[in-house]
């Protein structure tokens, strides 16, 4: 079974959910805005939305058929396609507020070898690397205004630029004198800080990205007065692999425009980019 971003779009135009919690909330006992986001944006890519509880064993063996692997928040990505894209979901409470991702920064891939995700993760199917999508959801009085579907290839730097600094701090606090450090993927950890060598300190960064809605205000103009707004921007490349039939399908039922984006590893370097809108 194959799924991709433009049948999970397919499959919100004819299942928009708004009151993702109130939704969630019943089929799933999630108190969590962010986890029920997650939660519709799964459904979304297996077409298992409005499934009620007399089905859930089903929506269960559906989701094991498309994702390789369901992730947790400490590690990327949320989920896997299997032989597709992985996703990571992020929830704001405005047009205006940034995204945390803690202490992974911004990818413009997933990689295999990344000391990131769990083995678990990189054992899930064979692959070396895949396309990742950020799918953002703002959300207000728990009612989802909203979503953005941005490819990391359009978002985010390569990631030498982000392991460069990463691994300037972390070399830069390893030369410290008398001080004990540990082995740790964080930035640094202090061993032994204390006299009886009890306490340590860990040291960690904390990424932040600015959300789609500003990022792209260039080639997108601001949309408000409406119920949802739905958003998904790729390279042209990347519209272009996914399958004919999954394409026309969605031609007549989304605003498609073309549009020249900044390259994120060269600003001066335009790149050709594939907007799709919806709204109600």
């Amino acid at each position: 079974m194959e799924t991709n971003l433009l049948v999970a779009l397919s499959n919100l135009i004819q299942n928009p959910i708004t009151d993702i919690l109130a939704t969630y909330n019943s089929s799933n006992r999630i108190n969590n805005v962010g986890e029920a986001l997650e939660y519709y944006v799964r459904d979304l890519f297996c077409n298992t939305v409005g499934e009620s509880d007399s089905n859930i064993e089903n929506k269960i063996l559906t989701h094991s058929q498309y994702f390789s692997y369901i992730g947790n928040q400490n590690n990327p990505p949320d989920v896997m396609i299997r032989g597709g894209d992985a996703i990571e979901v992020k929830k704001i409470e405005g047009v205006n507020s940034n995204i945390a991702l803690n202490s992974s920064y911004p990818k413009d891939k997933l990689y295999a070898d990344s000391p990131m995700i769990t083995n678990a993760c990189r054992t899930a199917e064979d692959w070396t690397e895949k396309d990742l999508l950020y799918v953002v959801g703002v959300i207000k009085d728990s009612k989802l205004k909203k979503l953005w579907f941005v490819y990391g290839d359009c978002y985010a730097a390569n990631k030498e630029v982000y392991e460069r600094i990463s691994n300037k701090i972390s070399q830069g606090l390893n030369e410290l004198k008398d001080v004990e450090f540990g082995e740790t993927n964080e930035l640094a950890r202090v061993n032994r800080v204390d006299p009886l060598g009890i306490t340590y300190l860990r040291v960690r960064g904390m990424w932040g990205i600015e959300n789609p809605h500003r990022v792209f205000n260039y080639v997108i103009p601001s949309q408000v007065d409406n119920d949802l707004v739905v958003n998904a921007i790729m390279l042209k490349t990347k519209y272009d692999s996914f399958p004919e039939i999954d394409r026309k399908n969605i031609e007549n039922k989304l605003e498609i425009n073309d549009v020249k984006i900044k390259s994120p590893n060269n600003p001066a370097n335009l790149l050709d980019a594939k907007v799709l809108s919806f709204r109600i």
